[in-house]
Formats: C-alpha cells, structure tokens, sequence
C-alpha cells in the first residue's frame, strides 16, 4: 500500500520525534559511562561527550578494591532474589485464593487490600511497627515489607481468573489439592505474567535506597543504591582514595592510580556498577512484557 504525501510526512515527523526523544533519554546514561572510562583528570577539563577521551580502567580498579561496595553490591542481590521470590510467591497465592469463587468474604478481603493502595498510616507508623517486629538493623526489613504488592495481586488475579474451569476441574477429580492445583496447574501456566512482574519486582528491590537508609544504621547490611546515596551525599569517595593504598601489597600502583581519578570519575564507575545488572535483565524477560500484563490485566 502506498502512502500519501500527508502519510509519509507525518511519518518522518514522528521517527524524528522518536530518535530526539530516544537520544535524550540514552544520552545522559551513555555520558556517565564514557566518564567512568576516562582519565579522571582529563574529565576534570571539560569536554567529555560521546567517547573517552582518554581511557583508562583506574576507576574501576578502585571502586572494585573498596570491599564495602562489593559487600553493598552483594547484599543488593540477595535483596533482589529473595524479595522478589517471596513476593512472588505469597502474592501469587493471595490472588489465587481471590480468584476462587466460594471463598467466604472475598469481596471484604479485596477491599481491605485495594484501600491500602490508596490510604497507608504514614512512615512513624511503620518505622514503629518495624521496631515491634524487630527487624531493625536487620536484613530482612528490605524484604518482608514488600512481601505482598495488591497492585501485582490484581493483575495476578486477573489472570487466574481468565483461565478455563476445566483445568481445575479435571485436577481435582484427578485428587489434587488446592496447593496441587496451585503449584502444577496454575503457576505452568502463568509464565508470561510471573516473568513480567518478577522483573518489575526485581527492579523496585535493585534501585530502592530510601528503606536502608531508614532502618538500619549498619553499613555492611546498605545495599548498593544506598552506598551509592551516601557516595553522593558524603566524603566517602574522599576515604576510598585513602584506603585504596593502606594493606595493599601494591601500594604504589593504587597510589599512581589515585593520581589519575577524580570523586566524579569514581561516583560515575560506581553508578555504572550499581546500574548495569539490572539493565542487562531486561533483554531476556522483554518478550514477556506485553503478554504478560496485557493477560494479566485485560481477561476476565
């Protein structure tokens, strides 16, 4: 089919839109990696934009010798794996059991649960709790919180429901169970939306810094956007250079190296650490995307 004039103008305006839009949205992302590569005291100069200008790997060196990022980034991929197991898990069977239709009480249940999308009691609140449960200072404060998402509960639900009666049906005559049901029916078949929310769970436990910094005081416990916060808002930068030369065999490298960095060009390096596992996620679970959450939220 050929297009029109019209057509093939109103073509070339909206792929021009689309690269300006897509440029501005790659390009701050792509400067701070060309920095992280570059001299420290060459980007101090001015004039870094697309390329390095002149590369060098020092900022990584001493970003990875400083073992309480490593410990920061650790810590991050446990948060991610576990929170985003456990959540999708129990929030998988909260939707299931919402999807069943002789639960007793189900509407007051998923009212209850959509009110605290909208009305919470506020941050003292659950910085109270939080302190009763005893999971202060502790690991598990990033994790158990966000056990349940109703957001995700909905589109789970959704999904549960938009699947044929005859599969659940057939297994209990066959002697399953509910749990049965659940685990070898339900969930081998909600691939596409498991894929897709667990990725959007992954990436809220990946970037969050605030909760870390509100519960606990113990810096081997922050994850790496909270280390990568109090990089940004403190001197530690300052302390890395000094300690990349104390117990180190090779003392005078890491001092020629400190010679070359600058705290912009080491913040960059540790932002494209904290940044880059998480992006690289994206590429294997993409096709589940729109499958996933348009199942998950337009069945009935």
């Amino acid at each position: 089919m050929r297009l029109s004039a019209g057509d093939k103008t109103l073509h070339i305006v909206i792929y021009t839109f689309l690269v300006i839009l897509g440029f501005l949205t790659l390009y701050p992302f792509w400067n701070s990696a060309v920095i992280s590569f570059n001299l420290g005291l060459d980007t101090a100069k001015g004039g870094i934009t697309f390329w390095p200008r002149q590369f060098t790997l020092d900022n990584y060196a001493i970003v990875f010798q400083d073992s309480r990022i490593l410990q920061a980034f650790y810590v991050s991929v446990l948060r991610t794996l576990a929170g985003t197991f456990l959540s999708i898990l129990f929030t998988s069977l909260f939707a299931y059991g919402m999807s069943i239709k002789d639960v007793v009480f189900k509407k007051f249940y998923m009212v209850f649960a959509v009110i605290t999308m909208y009305f919470s009691g506020g941050l003292i609140p659950f910085y109270l709790v939080n302190r009763e449960l005893g999971l202060m200072n502790t690991f598990w404060v990033m994790v158990i919180p966000t056990v349940i998402s109703v957001y995700n509960m909905i589109i789970f639900r959704t999904f549960f429901m938009g699947l044929p009666n005859g599969l659940e049906e057939s297994a209990r005559i066959d002697g399953c169970s509910t749990f049965g049901v659940y685990f070898r029916i339900v969930l081998p078949l909600s691939g596409p939306v498991i894929a897709t929310l667990s990725l959007f769970t992954a990436v809220y436990h990946w970037n969050d810094w605030f909760t870390a910094t509100i519960f606990i005081n113990k810096t081997d416990l922050f994850p790496i956007q909270t280390m990568l916060q109090q990089i940004l808002n403190s001197n530690i930068m300052t302390e890395q250079l000094s300690m990349a030369t104390k117990g180190n065999a090779a003392a005078a490298d890491a001092m020629s190296r400190m010679q070359s960095v600058t705290t912009k060009s080491l913040t960059m390096a540790t932002m494209m650490v904290a940044t880059l596992p998480i992006i690289l996620v994206y590429p294997f679970v993409q096709r589940f995307f729109v499958k996933g959450v348009l199942i998950g939220s337009l069945k009935e």
